[in-house]
């Protein structure tokens, strides 16, 4: 019994800090013609100034890893969009009072919430094939965010993101 309660602990503090990522694209492009790449002018990322140029940083780094080479007439143009919201808070303590005997039973049961809402970051990556102009691959990943970071840590957890998102990069 004891090994099964360690078990769900484990478990459950182990999705605590996944980084989820959902991947949609269309499924008649080559994606293997795909060699160049730029970022939108206009783009409205929802980031700061810093962690924008953070999380351009780690892009380049592994497009360049995936064979990609940043060119100002670019095969794919790049759009990112991010926000950061709030989970609704799911742990609960439950507190029972039962009683009973004979044939009579009874019981109140309350749930006590625990601790607070948790912060998510939300990150879409668009590419667009820039001859075409249409949507060909799309990533939207949702990884838990603190406020408080150092840079260091804000450069590792984009970066985690970024290496995450491209893992299924080129679809299969």
């Amino acid at each position: 019994m004891r090994i099964f309660f360690l078990s769900i602990v484990l478990i459950v503090l182990a999705s605590c800090g996944t980084i989820r990522v959902n991947y949609d694209y269309d499924n008649k492009t080559d994606f293997t013609s795909y060699t160049t790449y730029n970022y939108f002018g206009d783009m409205e990322t929802g980031l700061s100034e810093l962690d924008e140029k953070r999380l351009m940083n780690a892009l380049d780094a592994t497009l360049g890893e995936k064979g990609f080479m940043f060119a100002e007439e670019p095969d794919v143009f790049i759009n990112i969009k991010s926000s950061v919201y709030k989970t609704q808070q799911r742990n609960n303590v439950g507190v029972g009072l039962g009683g009973g005997g004979g044939n009579i039973g009874g019981g109140v049961s309350i749930g006590i919430p625990v601790g607070g809402p948790k912060l998510n970051r939300e990150l879409q990556i668009d590419f667009v094939d820039a001859v075409k102009d249409i949507l060909i691959w799309q990533a939207i990943s949702e990884s838990p965010f603190r406020e408080g970071d150092t840079p260091e840590e804000k450069s590792d957890k984009l970066k985690a993101v970024v290496d995450k998102i491209f893992s299924k990069y080129p679809p299969q």
